[in-house]
């Protein structure tokens, strides 16, 4: 199978997210030293919390041209600027593609949307490999020309088939995990591999609807909304920061057919949203809250 290249958006930018201690001036600062350097900016959003006293903000600006040399940015901005401000920051480089790893069970909605934005060149993404503990969504993985890794987990084999996972995974340099509708739990020591480099997706129904059917369950108690939530994992089941939520509306007349298909709609959606958001590097993580900048 001939693996499909996807077109690709060519950026040379660069990208800060920083998030410390409010006091007046930040932005200034921030922006001035990028100012002295040639940097021309073309997005800056911020936002100050007042009840934690916490600055957020995300600053992007074009490298042509720019004064300081790619590897001594980070160096320059630590001594000049984050240091005295006593800021959390993050450099990332538009030119450096992150590489993506998908984990997948059997329901391949959200695999299929996935693969189709990857190849139509929505994102600046490789996808180097697909990892499932069941065979079946092989053959869409062979379709669009991706690794297939079958880890076939139960209870049993989990410590070792998910270390031999993290092998794989360090091995293909993956920056960050998605998993597309996966039916299992990661342990926690798979997750502390990729701290908030894990996202998530499922229906908007827990708690109160858990369990294998949960569309037959709010069915059943004549639920007028339903909706998705994206997240990044952490040890604590479902209860990481969230990316990204959307709702629809149903009615009496919606069977438990149509609302699994509207469930799985949002699914789509919604995981592909805080996919997007990550790799446009707009989400900041604090205290298990996301700041998700416009």
């Amino acid at each position: 199978m001939k693996t499909i290249k996807p077109l690709r958006e060519k950026k040379n930018t660069a990208i800060l997210l920083i998030h410390c201690p409010d006091k007046q001036g930040i932005l200034a600062t921030v922006t001035e030293f990028l100012n002295q350097n040639r940097g021309n900016i073309i997005y800056l959003d911020q936002h100050v919390d007042r009840k934690e006293e916490i600055f957020y903000m995300r600053v992007e600006w074009e490298l042509d041209g720019f004064a300081i040399p790619h590897d001594k940015i980070g160096e320059y901005f630590e001594t000049l600027i984050a240091n005295a401000l006593q800021m959390n920051w993050r450099l990332y480089f538009t030119d450096d593609i992150p590489r993506m790893a998908l984990f997948v069970s059997k329901m391949p909605h959200c695999l299929f949307d996935i693969l189709a934005r990857y190849t139509a060149g929505e994102w600046d993404v490789e996808i180097p490999l697909i990892i499932s503990n069941h065979e079946t969504l092989k053959p869409v993985a062979d379709r669009f020309g991706v690794d297939f890794y079958h880890f076939p987990v139960t209870s049993e084999n989990k410590a070792e088939l998910e270390k031999k996972e993290i092998e794989i995974l360090k091995e293909k340099e993956i920056d960050f995990v998605v998993l597309a509708r996966y039916m299992q739990v990661l342990s926690g020591d798979f997750v502390n591999h990729f701290p908030n480099k894990i996202i998530n997706i499922h229906h908007s129904f827990l708690p109160a609807f858990a369990g294998a059917k949960p569309y037959h369950a709010a069915h059943e108690r004549g639920v007028k909304i339903i909706g998705a939530t994206s997240h990044y994992v952490t040890s604590d089941l479902d209860a990481g920061p969230i990316i990204e939520q959307d709702v629809t509306r149903c009615s009496h007349i919606d069977t438990v057919e149509k609302l699994i298909r509207k469930g799985r709609d949002l699914e789509k959606i919604v995981l592909s949203q805080a996919v997007y958001k990550h790799l446009q590097r707009k989400i900041l993580v604090y205290r298990n809250r996301t700041v998700v900048f416009n």
